[in-house]
């Protein structure tokens, strides 16, 4: 059986990235609404001291080309969590030259039909809880077993709602090869919980 990928998202001290140090990718927000955003230049300076191993993920919603530009240097691939268009993803990933991660809002089967025109485009997608407030991070889910109705031709992660004690039951009835997780090992609102973080990797890894 494939390993799990596991991406924490929404990282903002060093702590809590070093705790993230056995997932494959650690998120860092650049939406001003988020309690979980950082500027460029916090998210460099992070950068400069993250653990080798985990690819560094910006999450962007809706963002100018100045935003993605600015930050662009503490990171390895671009997450888009608004309402970006198959072609403005299209446009952000051959402008920026770097992996393109594109969230989907997934609230009954009929969303999963903007899967087909987003995977032509990605490098990867994010099925998450269709948002209710903001784009991500909202701690909701949606039914784990959508997923397995429909093919994904590209890699993808499962988020929304997510936890130490729930990741394997969802990894299992969604069929996702990764998870995503943010408000699911916090110990307060924008506040990860380094013992949260170890303890969801582990889970999600079946240890």
């Amino acid at each position: 059986m494939t390993r799990p990928l596991v991406k924490i998202c929404g990282l903002r001290d060093a702590e809590a990235l070093d705790a993230a140090r056995e997932a494959d990718f650690v998120g860092f927000v650049f939406y001003p609404a988020s309690p979980r955003a950082l500027s460029p230049e916090q998210a460099i300076a992070l950068a400069a001291v993250a653990p080798a191993g985990p690819k560094r993920v910006g999450l962007f919603v809706d963002a100018p080309d100045a935003l993605i530009a600015a930050a662009l240097p503490a990171l390895d691939v671009l997450q888009l969590h608004g309402e970006e268009s198959p072609s403005r993803v299209a446009e952000i990933r051959s402008l920026f030259g770097k992996p393109v991660m594109k969230a989907i809002g997934i609230g009954s089967e009929a969303d999963l039909c903007s899967i087909a025109d987003y995977a032509l485009v990605s490098d990867c997608l994010l099925l998450d809880a269709k948002p209710a407030a903001l784009p991500g991070g909202n701690g909701t889910r949606f039914d784990w077993s959508l997923p397995r109705r429909v093919a994904i031709p590209r890699p993808w992660l499962l988020a929304g709602g997510l936890d130490p004690a729930n990741v394997a039951a969802a990894l299992a009835e969604s069929g996702a090869p990764g998870v995503d997780v943010s408000s699911g090992v916090e110990a307060s609102r924008g506040v990860k919980d380094p013992a949260l973080v170890s303890a969801f990797v582990k889970a999600a890894r079946g240890g």
